[in-house]
């Protein structure tokens, strides 16, 4: 080999650890940008409050809420079979406002008898929510944004990942969209599969919708406004109001439901 091929072999060999280094920097900085955070812990129930329609701040009703092998389960095992319209939530406690929020939820069981037939195998994903501390005694839902989760009736189809709108409003090609709900587009899925949620959230601008990393539905300006059933004076005076901040809830709607690997992204 000459002096000429010696040389050259040096700066290619130079050149192929320089972009080597730039790669495995390139690929470090995008793993530190992506640092999810574990919301729930799989053990208990630390960093989260439980509001249960008619009960107190903080009151576990007939232990609706329990963790069993890294699973957050919504459970009515003691309630006899009957829930009383005892719509809960139980809210991280902390307020966000940019982020990606994950995890993997499922359907089980049998529906307690007197729940409403439209919560038959129906959760959701609470964002945006006003402070559980404001909550009402005999409130129904916090006013915020929901993440509908629904499960499959064995016939017939029914999204998922849909949106309701608990007190507020949003938009929908650049008109205000008043309807309580509307559906992803979304595929069914029965049974007790797990399914993988994923909601990006930008403030007060935009907020999508991903089921098994489809985006399936995307709206934006979230911002007060429609009916509540609790504090309506207060409410009805922040109508328009963009709401740019909130807690995390998930629901207890007379279904069994579980939930795990919970975790979120600032960004």
């Amino acid at each position: 080999m000459n002096k000429k091929h010696i040389i050259l072999s040096i700066v290619l060999s130079i050149s192929f650890l320089f972009n080597c280094k730039n790669e495995e920097k390139k690929t470090t900085e995008t793993h530190q940008k992506e640092n999810w955070i574990k919301l729930f812990n799989g053990k208990d129930l630390k960093d989260w409050t439980i509001k249960i329609k008619g009960q107190p701040l903080g009151k576990n009703y007939n232990n609706t809420f329990t963790v069993e092998n890294g699973v957050m389960k919504v459970n009515y095992d003691e309630y006899n079979d009957t829930f009383n319209e005892s719509y809960g939530h139980i809210y991280y406690n902390k307020e966000f406002s940019n982020y990606k929020f994950r995890m993997q939820y499922r359907f089980t069981g049998n529906q307690l008898k007197d729940g409403a037939g439209w919560a038959t195998r129906n959760s959701g994903v609470m964002i945006h929510c006003e402070n559980p501390k404001d909550i009402g005694l005999n409130q129904n839902f916090p006013v915020s944004i929901e993440v509908q989760l629904l499960g499959g009736l064995e016939t017939g189809e029914r999204p998922t990942g849909n949106l309701c709108t608990p007190g507020t409003h949003v938009e929908m090609n650049n008109e205000l969209f008043t309807p309580h709900c509307v559906n992803s587009t979304s595929k069914t899925y029965n049974g007790d599969q797990w399914v993988n949620l994923e909601i990006e959230v930008r403030n007060d601008s935009i907020i999508k919708h991903f089921i098994n990393g489809e985006n399936v539905l995307t709206y934006t300006k979230p911002q007060i406004g429609g009916s509540v059933d609790y504090n309506e004076t207060y409410w009805k005076s922040k109508e328009g109001a963009p709401l740019k901040k909130g807690y995390i809830s998930l629901q207890s709607e007379s279904h069994p439901v579980e939930f795990k690997n919970i975790e979120i992204l600032e960004l």
